[in-house]
């Protein structure tokens, strides 16, 4: 695992990224108090080219049905590209691009591209996942883990989603679209307008992630951490809601969290 580490800073905000380490970002930290949970598998980091459990680690794609390695089993977890290492393509005081090339066990060529653009009030994370060679079903995602208590009251969760993906014992979507649930959650929802979903940690800090994507995962058994996680595809996606990468047509997708001091 590569120890490059990119600082990027706009007023007093600050942002670690980490390309050897699953191109993930390592931490944000506003006027010095940081919201990611630190760790090595912490920090915010890409789901790509799938996202939350595949079933079996099995996707079929035409007549052929390919297998994962099974990270979390009996299921394959987060994509390929977190435990990797990948490149810095270029780097300034507020921005950086890496890229990663899709290797085994996933068994088509292609390149995913990242950017991490900071202002002093946001961040925005834009991948895309592009290929000249075959096509290939894929989903994008990304995965922070955010501190439940920065030092005040634990932090506060708040969307209106459309539907929540039912979960079946296996964790995954069973395909049925219900009424949302109260939480805690380790649960998928569909929000068609757009991922809106506001945490507030009251008297200090309200952070807004937005996504033009339509699914959002929340997560917040944990007791360090809630984690907000904006995809292209509930999980199980490969196989329920195949999102098609082509030559001509790659698979884009970004979100943007903005913060405001309380």
């Amino acid at each position: 695992m590569s120890s490059e580490h990119i600082t990027l800073t706009a007023g007093d905000a600050e942002v670690d990224v980490l390309p050897g380490n699953g191109g993930r970002v390592g931490g944000l930290r506003l006027g010095g108090v940081e919201l990611l949970r630190q760790g090595e598998r912490y920090g915010c980091f890409p789901m790509v080219p799938w996202c939350g459990r595949l079933r079996d680690g099995r996707f079929r794609d035409g007549a052929t049905v390919q297998q994962m390695p099974l990270n979390a089993p009996p299921h394959a977890i987060h994509g390929t590209a977190r435990n990797a290492p990948w490149r810095t393509a270029r780097r300034s005081g507020d921005e950086a691009v890496l890229t990663y090339d899709l290797v085994d066990p996933w068994p088509y060529a292609g390149r995913v591209t990242q950017q991490v653009a900071l202002t002093e009030e946001s961040l925005t994370l834009t991948m895309g996942v592009e290929t000249y060679e075959s096509s290939f079903p894929a989903q994008i995602g990304w995965h922070p883990w955010f501190n439940r208590n920065l030092g005040g009251e634990d932090v506060r969760v708040d969307f209106a989603p459309a539907w929540q993906e039912e979960r079946g014992e296996d964790h995954l979507p069973t395909g049925k679209r219900i009424d949302p649930t109260p939480g805690p959650w380790d649960d998928c929802f569909g929000m068609p307008d757009g991922v809106d979903v506001t945490l507030t940690w009251p008297g200090q800090l309200q952070l807004k992630v937005t996504s033009r994507v339509e699914w959002v995962v929340v997560y917040d058994e944990q007791a360090e951490a809630v984690c907000v996680e904006p995809q292209t595809g509930p999980p199980d996606g490969l196989n329920t809601h195949p999102r098609l990468v082509t030559p001509l047509e790659p698979l884009e997708a970004s979100t943007t969290w903005t913060w405001t001091r309380l």
